[in-house]
């Protein structure tokens, strides 16, 4: 395996992440316009309990995958890193299974019991998934292993596409006869998709078996002629990928976990402090089906981070390469920073903007900005936390983050059953709790890896700079709003105002010094984007 950064990974992943997020919101957006929020209140009850199951074999298993694998290629043992692919096969596969039948079989009771009944079909709808979305997250793993992101990206792409095609066009369909089958439309499309990208990736698989597969073979070879140097046993495999994917699969799974206790508290505070069931069922879907789903964003970034941390610090770990690991880990929070700073500060001040621009034809949406706001002051420690949390997964201390997001989920839990029962916060207390214990777990997650891997990171570098080049954006951000908003649209002058931002914050990074011309290099075209950056005298 080549030696290089996670940077060209994170940056393949991150905008295979981001046309995946344009992609969710040209279906959220007409789905929340098509059903409206009560509608969105069934649909949101159905789609947390997916993606919580979805994190496990998107981002939890692969992650624990790619680990066992560079570790295992790194050290020249290619077959060894094959079987554990096949052996991940089979335990994905039956963990599918089980999660596809336990959803299917417990539909009902869970929907009674979040006191959403409308939102049984929909649970039944996206039950289906739960079979085939594990068995991507092997072959994603495998190639993440070998630090080939392309693949992931490409499967993402294609999943995402067919969601969205068949989830509207049924929720469509449907909508006609009832809200509850609308919305179990648009869960289907989350079974369909996985189909498409299963196909894409045994394609990529199947040509990449047949280029190596020599290869393959000559190691297996080598390792049955000396039993000395034979390969760990299965049952120790099996171990292993037991015990990494379980805590990596926690550790990872910051923002589901708090959105499943939003799914299991926030209709039954709500209804005690006084709603009515369908006033409920509307303020839940007004966080979740609206203010949530643009956090997604600089989730997907985050995540594409944490993803591509995990195979570069386990192969510098197991190539005893200090300088590189250490490398990789600042460059890890300064790139969490990069990407935080700017959707967390932007979230915050134009939040009512943005929500209108996005939700032209549902007025309730603006509603969600308290919401969207409180949400967007977490962003930063939710994208911080998941970058250490695959720094942590990639040194072999996948506990430590799991022990963080308990602590969080704990002040989740707490600030969300209080606070969302005061009629003056009702559901921007949950939003409140969110942001709370991202930030506990973020905070925590950075304490653990300056501990475990004992590094020293540059303040001024990775905090100081991100920081004040997104208060310069903010100041420009605001500017151009309000003297738009003068003469224009409130959606067309927070539009403006977002190419603005962009406009602003990439070239004060530049000139902050907060990325490195080398950085830049190392991108995919990295050297013909340095070099233009250097005309325009950015760098």
């Amino acid at each position: 395996m080549s030696k290089k950064t996670f940077l060209t990974g994170a940056a393949i992943l991150g905008a295979a992440g981001l046309l995946v997020q344009m992609m969710g919101a040209v279906f959220r957006i007409p789905l929340a316009n098509i059903i409206g929020e009560v509608g969105m209140g069934y649909y949101q009850t159905a789609y947390p309990v997916y993606i919580f199951l979805l994190v496990f074999s998107t981002n939890g298993a692969p992650a624990a995958i790619s680990k066992m694998s560079s570790e295992r290629i790194a050290a020249g043992r290619r077959a060894e890193a094959h079987r554990v692919f096949r052996l991940a096969f089979v335990v994905m596969f039956a963990f599918g299974l089980v999660a596809a039948l336990g959803v299917a079989a417990f539909a009902k009771p869970l929907a009674h019991f979040v006191k959403s009944e409308g939102s049984y079909f929909s649970l039944l709808a996206i039950a289906p998934s739960l079979l085939f979305v594990p068995l991507m997250s092997v072959f994603r793993g495998y190639f993440q292993g070998m630090q080939e992101m392309r693949p992931t990206a490409v499967s993402q792409l294609v999943e995402q596409a067919i969601r969205v095609a068949v989830g509207l066009s049924l929720a469509a369909f449907f909508v006609a006869d009832s809200l509850e089958m609308a919305s179990a439309g648009a869960c289907f499309g989350a079974s369909v998709g996985p189909l498409a990208g299963i196909s894409i990736l045994l394609i990529i698989y199947a040509r990449q078996k047949r280029r190596a597969g020599s290869a393959l073979s000559r190691d297996a070879l080598a390792r049955d002629e000396n039993a000395a140097e034979r390969g760990e046993s299965t049952g120790k495999l099996l171990k292993t990928l037991v015990v990494l994917t379980v805590p990596t699969t926690i550790g990872i799974s910051v923002l589901p976990i708090m959105n499943v206790v939003d799914m299991l508290l926030c209709r039954i505070r709500l209804t005690d402090a006084g709603f009515g069931t369908l006033e409920a069922e509307g303020l839940y879907g007004l966080m979740t089906g609206f203010a949530a789903p643009i956090i997604n964003i600089p989730m997907a970034l985050a995540l594409s981070i944490a993803l591509s941390m995990v195979p570069a610090v386990a192969a510098a770990c197991g190539a005893g390469d200090r300088e590189f690991l250490d490398t990789n880990i600042r460059m890890g929070l300064r790139t969490a920073m990069l990407i935080g700073v700017p959707c967390g500060l932007g979230l915050m001040i134009l939040a009512a903007p943005i929500l209108g621009l996005i939700y032209p034809a549902q007025a309730v949406a603006v509603s969600a900005a308290p919401c969207l706001a409180i949400l967007g002051a977490g962003v930063v420690f939710l994208c911080v936390a998941q970058a250490m949390a695959g720094i942590l997964q990639g040194l072999g201390r996948a506990s430590l983050p799991v022990v963080a997001l308990l602590a969080g989920v704990f002040v989740k839990f707490v600030l969300t059953y209080i606070l969302t029962a005061l009629p003056a916060l009702h559901i921007n207390g949950a939003a409140v709790g969110s942001t709370a214990g991202y930030a506990v777990v973020g905070v925590m997650n950075l304490i653990f890896v300056k501990r475990t891997a004992r590094v020293r990171f540059d303040v001024s570098l990775s905090v100081v700079k991100p920081l004040a080049a997104g208060i310069l954006m903010c100041a420009v951000t605001a500017l151009v709003y309000f003297v738009c908003k003068g003469f224009l649209s409130g959606g067309l002058s927070a539009l403006i105002a977002v190419c603005a931002a962009a406009a602003s914050y990439v070239p004060a990074v530049l000139k902050f010094g907060a990325v490195l011309p080398h950085e830049i290099a190392s991108l995919p075209g990295g050297g013909t984007l340095a070099a233009l950056l250097r005309r325009l005298r950015l760098l």
